[in-house]
């Protein structure tokens, strides 16, 4: 199995990793993240993100692309849904692409681990582009790690971002704007 995972940042990244090698898969991490602003932001996760893979020697592709004009141009006259229509798929087609086109058989994403995150969307969503790309969908709830790998990541000094990504996460993160409660699963335990 050729494993894709797509990465949004270094700290999500440690339990999916983790998790990964115990079951003997050994993926190679993506980077392709254009909605993350402002530059600076984006620089600061993935220079992190770099960093941590040499550290543990992973392989890393980085799609570096700021892509704030098409970021803006197409999440200004939706911005509540914005994540499930641009965000999500921009980054998950994106990464499907580049499997497809680079001899990847299988692909996740990080954005699995995320409590914070619309994760039925993104099973979803990663169904849909397994069955268009003809590509396998590495399916593993990695929430479960939520807290461990968050200790984890603390612990490596990685770098640990106070929202998701975008200005308008960070905008909510300031003005402390009414959050969706967490999506987790009927009678979900931590493990």
């Amino acid at each position: 199995m050729k494993v894709l995972m797509h990465a949004c940042c270094a700290p999500c990244s440690v339990y999916c990793i983790e998790t990964l090698r115990e079951k003997n898969i050994e993926p190679t991490i993506y980077w392709y993240n254009p909605n993350i602003h402002p530059y600076k932001e984006y620089e600061t996760r993935r220079d992190c993100l770099i960093d941590y893979t040499k550290k543990i020697n992973i392989e890393c592709i980085i799609e570096d692309e700021y892509g704030l004009d098409e970021f803006c141009k197409n999440v200004s006259n939706d911005l509540n849904g914005r994540c499930v229509n641009y965000c999500y798929p921009i980054r998950l087609r994106k990464t499907f692409e580049y499997a497809k086109a680079n001899g990847y058989d299988t692909v996740t994403t990080t954005l699995l681990y995320s409590i914070y995150q619309k994760h039925d969307y993104i099973k979803l969503l990663c169904e849909q582009y397994s069955k268009e790309y003809g590509i396998d969908f590495l399916y593993i709830d990695f929430r479960y790690g939520f807290w461990i790998g968050h200790d984890k990541a603390k612990e490596e000094g990685l770098y640990m971002q106070k929202y998701c990504g975008c200005v308008f996460s960070e905008e909510d993160r300031y003005l402390k704007k009414k959050k969706d409660k967490l999506s987790l699963p009927e009678n979900f335990e931590w493990k």
